[in-house]
């Protein structure tokens, strides 16, 4: 049995230039976006463990805990959207309970920005 050669090449698959172009394109910018939001959700998620160890030994007045949040946003690296005046210290059930909210504005490109707004609250 002869096979012709335009049936060999029907069934060859493969990606082309432009298809190996694109999806370049493509993962190329999917990590950018992921390399700049990365240092904006390490930030919330050092906030949040500051925010827990705060409300379980960081004092018992508002002023003892906003003093104790500077003392440790001092010592954590990279902790610059939130300030302990934009701590919501409330107590319930004999429990301090501690939330933040903020927005992170990341540059993409000159025009273009992300915009995360951070929530949470001590566990």
């Amino acid at each position: 049995m002869v096979r012709s050669h335009n049936s060999v090449a029907r069934r060859q698959r493969g990606i082309s230039l432009f298809g190996l172009l694109f999806w370049a394109v493509v993962v190329s910018a999917t990590a950018v976006v992921l390399m700049k939001v990365f240092p904006a959700v390490n930030e919330y998620r050092t906030i949040q463990s500051m925010v827990n160890k705060l409300a379980h030994d960081g004092g018992t007045s508002v002023p003892e805990i906003r003093a104790s949040f500077e003392k440790l946003r001092a010592v954590e690296y990279g902790v610059d959207s939130i300030s302990s005046a934009d701590l919501d210290i409330s107590k319930e059930d004999d429990k301090i309970v501690i939330g933040f909210a903020y927005d992170k504005e990341i540059e993409l490109m000159d025009p273009v920005y992300l915009l995360i707004k951070f929530k949470g609250e001590s566990k």
